[in-house]
């Protein structure tokens, strides 16, 4: 069993503890600013963020709605939703990018996937998928419908005849990834290519990847399931690993290092480096088909091709539903998890979730 680092309410010790982590970025000297040391300097930076996760004040501001411009889905729709107007599309662009272009200028953060340590610079070109033909990276995010972008970057490089094939993905052939090119490929398409993200509430994101693989994936059961409940259950030693509860997960998720995480439920900001990729567009999960089509007519794809629609069988997290699980779960569990994945609510523009008494009382 791993060691926790209790969470008190004193940030001086856990800024202290993010400080230790710090890492030589190489032979130029200087420092990378780890996910976790970053994180306690943006706490540190705002005085009031604590008392306001226990107020749950911050649960009540709400982002503008995630749509993109009016007018820019002609060829496709909007899945069935209307684009608004300019305006709401330009505030959410101005919040994200604002709070990343504040974060990313601090001196110690990478400018470039170059200046990130050889285990981050893996992990983000391992994630970002290429298209040479219209002239993208995507970098995929686990459990943010990078199934369904996957399957269209197959039909756009014709490995796949249409989007609604009824075939178990394969999330490894047909697929280019930027890491296995050479350094000057990389460098060409990092700079001249179109690249774009899609993020979710981190939250709902960590609920939905429980349930997909503890409730229903064998290989997950056994391979972290079995340790989990063997870690943080008394006499856990005969799980079969698909007992786990929620609140064993996120103490897992608490001891684990974000950069040695599974992909499913590593920070986006450790998957995607928006420091050292500028992304020109962050989609939302929220308004999954609207941003896909959006970004569709960006890369100027043929007209037929639209976003998959959801699977038949897949159950999505409600509000309802991550309402019940985070207000059964120990307060003090959600608190440490928010630290861990905070650049990723403040970065995205995702309100933290609001766990008092009288809101888990509705």
């Amino acid at each position: 069993m791993f060691p926790r680092s209790p969470f008190t309410g004193e940030v001086r010790r856990a800024a202290a503890s993010g400080r230790s982590r710090a890492r030589p970025r190489g032979a130029g000297g200087g420092t990378v600013l780890l996910p976790s040391m970053l994180m306690f300097g943006v706490i540190l930076a705002s005085s009031g963020l604590l008392l306001m996760i226990e107020k749950g004040i911050l649960a009540e501001v709400k982002p503008p709605p995630l749509h993109p411009a009016a007018g820019e889905l002609s060829r496709r729709g909007g899945g069935g939703e209307e684009a608004p107007g300019d305006l709401d599309y330009e505030v959410l662009q101005d919040i994200r990018n604002r709070t990343i272009r504040a974060v990313c200028r601090q001196r110690a953060m990478p400018r470039s996937v170059w200046e990130l340590p050889a285990g981050q610079r893996r992990t983000v070109l391992r994630h970002l998928l290429v298209s040479d033909k219209y002239r993208f990276l995507y970098c995929y995010v686990p459990k943010v419908a990078c199934s369904n972008w996957k399957r269209i970057l197959k039909v756009l490089d014709g490995a796949l005849e249409s989007v609604d094939v009824k075939l178990k993905m394969d999330h490894k052939s047909d697929l280019v990834f930027l890491g296995d090119m050479k350094p000057d490929e990389i460098s060409y398409r990092l700079k001249n290519y179109y690249k774009f993200i899609f993020v979710r509430n981190p939250m709902e994101r960590l609920l939905s990847a429980y349930r997909n693989k503890f409730g229903e994936i064998k290989e997950y059961q056994q391979k972290y399931g079995v340790e989990i409940v063997r870690r943080y259950r008394k006499n856990g030693g005969n799980s079969a690993g698909d007992d786990v509860t929620f609140s064993e997960f996120l103490r897992y998720l608490l001891d684990e290092e974000a950069e040695r995480m599974n992909e499913h439920w590593m920070p986006i900001y450790n998957l995607c480096q928006p420091c050292a990729v500028r992304y020109d567009f962050i989609g939302s999960y929220e308004r999954l088909n609207t941003d896909a089509n959006y970004v569709l007519e960006q890369v100027q794809s043929p007209s037929f091709i639209r976003f998959p629609e959801r699977q038949s069988w897949y159950k999505p997290v409600t509000a309802e539903t991550l309402h019940y699980y985070l207000c059964n779960t120990q307060r003090h569990l959600i608190k440490e998890l928010l630290l861990k994945y905070i650049l990723d609510f403040s970065l995205f523009a995702y309100p933290l979730p609001n766990i008092t008494s009288e809101f888990c009382k509705q």
